[in-house]
């Protein structure tokens, strides 16, 4: 029975149709990225994938086939065994590899004899690859996005969650990459994905969005934590309109104590990352700031950091890449509390609808 396969377009609009998507490249090949959804079955495990490749390499490509296919019947037996028993006939999977060629095609022929109607991704997470890159150069021009704009724990991140609540869309870039942007804003509890499976996630977002609505997109950086925000987006961004927020100092350290808890339980933690800006602020300042925490004064360490390091670094680079933050509006928040978010997410969609008619407006009388 010949394979079923699906080139890379096919597969992504007809995606909904599979009950599964399955990856049978190796674990540590499917933890680096993969696409949306997939499950992991993988032909073979990284220790056999490393020891046929031995084989290939020292022996002979024919001595290697018989290894590869020996370790590859035995994997795909324990799938089926573990996985595939309860499946109905009617099941219909779309099963990948790198390119698409024989640990996927060694797969899809069994599950094809089995009677599964099961389908090859031609080019495999290759041709995925190469799509989402593609994509992610273009996507972003069409969208109408909105740059929140606002110094450190002014209450960005608890914004677009507020807009997303309130049925906007949001892209939230620090979410996909699990970072909080600053040099402090790792979490605690949460790696950062790959670049790649960074980029995944975004592009999938991408997708989601209508054109013809506003995008919510906090003012990141070009980097967020380790990982590079795609060059096209980062300049849609820096070119959108902007809304800046504001919120009193004391109101800010509040928001951030909230925020990074695990610093104010961790301040031995804190004052090991302070290490970092050393460069940037000179050991006499560090030293001063862990001498602070050292001594108790957590508050007043904060309150230090945004005053001395993070807001001037913000409006400098504010200034410097951001075209319309000089004559954005401003949000006044009082506080990171529900009520103060909640009234800033309804200013924030007043003012998207005032561009977006000012736009159409324009578009209409171009003359005038």
């Amino acid at each position: 029975m010949p394979l079923n396969r699906i080139d890379i377009d096919a597969a992504l609009a007809r995606l909904q149709e599979f009950d599964a998507v399955i990856d049978a490249r190796s674990p540590s090949e499917h933890a680096l990225d993969a696409l949306p959804g997939a499950v992991n079955w993988p032909t073979l495990d990284d220790a056999e994938r490393h020891e046929v490749g031995t084989e290939y390499k020292q022996v002979s490509a024919f001595d290697a086939r018989k290894l590869g296919a020996i370790l590859a019947a035995r994997n795909i037996a324990r799938h089926l065994e573990r996985e595939a028993m309860p499946l109905p006939r009617q099941w219909k999977p779309l099963v990948y590899c790198w390119r698409g060629g024989q640990r996927s095609g060694a797969l899809a022929l069994v599950l094809g004899q089995i009677g599964f109607e099961a389908h090859v991704l031609e080019g495999g997470y290759r041709a995925f690859r190469r799509r989402v890159v593609t994509d992610l150069e273009s996507a972003a021009k069409g969208l109408a996005l909105r740059t929140l704009c606002g110094p450190t724990g002014c209450g960005k991140s608890r914004l677009l969650g507020a807009l997303q609540h309130a049925g906007a869309q949001v892209l939230d870039l620090e979410v996909l990459a699990q970072h909080r942007g600053s040099v402090l804003g790792a979490l605690p509890d949460a790696p950062q994905p790959s670049q790649k499976r960074f980029e995944t996630r975004l592009w999938q977002a991408l997708r989601e969005f209508d054109p013809a609505r506003p995008v919510f997109v906090e003012s990141e950086s070009r980097t967020i934590g380790r990982l590079r925000v795609p060059e096209a987006l980062l300049q849609r961004m820096r070119a959108a309109p902007c809304l800046r927020l504001s919120m009193p100092d004391a109101a800010r350290v509040d928001l951030l104590l909230e925020d990074y808890a695990h610093f104010a339980a961790d301040q031995a933690l804190l004052a090991q990352r302070l290490d970092t800006l050393r460069e940037a602020r000179g050991h006499a300042v560090v030293d001063a700031w862990q001498a602070g925490l050292s001594a108790g004064h957590l508050r007043e360490v904060v309150q230090a950091l945004l005053v001395e390091h993070y807001d001037p670094v913000y409006l400098r680079s504010m200034s410097r890449n951001f075209t319309a933050f000089e004559y954005a509006p401003t949000i006044e928040l009082t506080d990171g509390s529900e009520l103060s978010i909640r009234s800033a997410a309804e200013q924030a969609q007043q003012h998207a609808q005032a561009v977006a008619s000012a736009v159409a407006t324009a578009v209409e009388s171009p003359g005038t």
